[in-house]
């Protein structure tokens, strides 16, 4: 039987650790994003759905280009994250957003009509991620369009040279995900089940990076291996010394200049509302 987290957390936490994360991804990943979304036609005058926002970093954006005459509705189930949210949009001078706190494995989206809809590793966490997609479509207009972004092969995380104490880290965080009812890979399955469920796929794009550590994208793993590895050892998916063994093992390939890091493998979903 899978476990149940407070309600409001989530597998990878909701501590300050996580929001300054959470910031570093959005910054390394605004500008395929944002790319993703200028494909997807999100423009001045539309209302955008942001499944899963967070502490609100992608929502700001979308709220920017929705502009004075569209509208944000902004959806995640953590009252800490939600709070941060509102705080940001309050300080940019924003009146376009709306939150609604909903447990996504639960309840229904609420039925806004949206014009776009974006959703980053979202599906990956929730145990319903089916009844999630079909939420998402009665959220939405017909000609809407879904902008997703989701892992299709998680284990492609990898340092070059090799070094099993970090993949054993990389196969604990998947395991801790189906723990919690989530499949990393859930983006396998979103591209069969998107044409059953009433989206025509527009576009599938993947993203699979071979970095080295001066690159800005490796500061996306980077944030995140020590909030997981403590994380794991407090959900008990490692031990202190497994967590030790993949901490050194990153801060090697760090300090060598000639290491290589092989990011997750994500894909990105635009499908259309029919």
């Amino acid at each position: 039987m899978n476990p149940r987290l407070p309600a409001g957390d989530y597998v990878l936490g909701t501590d300050d650790e996580e929001l300054k994360r959470l910031g570093v991804q959005h910054l390394v990943w605004r500008p395929r994003a944002m790319d993703s979304w200028r494909r997807a036609g999100f423009k001045a005058g539309q209302h955008l759905l942001d499944v899963g926002c967070g502490p609100g970093y992608a929502t700001l954006d979308l709220a920017s280009i929705a502009g004075p005459d569209g509208r944000v509705t902004a959806v995640d189930r953590a009252p800490r994250f939600l709070k941060h949210a509102e705080g940001a949009v309050e300080a940019a001078g924003l009146v376009n957003v709306d939150f609604v706190e909903r447990d996504l494995n639960a309840s229904e989206l609420p039925r806004v009509d949206a014009d776009g809809a974006w959703c980053r590793w979202v599906f990956a966490f929730v145990s319903t991620p089916r009844q999630l997609l079909q939420s998402i479509g009665a959220s939405m207009k017909p000609g809407g369009t879904l902008v997703i972004y989701e892992y299709f092969d998680y284990a492609t995380w990898k340092l070059m040279p090799r070094s099993a104490a970090f993949e054993k880290f990389v196969k604990a965080v998947m395991k801790s995900w189906r723990h919690t009812g989530g499949e990393p890979d859930i983006a396998v399955d979103l591209v069969s089940w998107l044409p059953e469920d009433g989206f025509e796929i527009v576009e599938l794009r993947p993203f699979v990076d071979v970095v080295s550590p001066v690159d800005s994208i490796w500061q996306w793993p980077s944030s995140f291996v020590e909030t997981a590895l403590a994380r794991l050892v407090q959900l008990g998916h490692l031990e202190n010394d497994e967590a030790n063994d993949a901490r050194k093992a990153f801060a090697d390939a760090e300090g060598n200049p000639d290491a290589r890091l092989v990011t997750p493998a994500v894909l990105e979903i635009v499908a259309r509302r029919i």
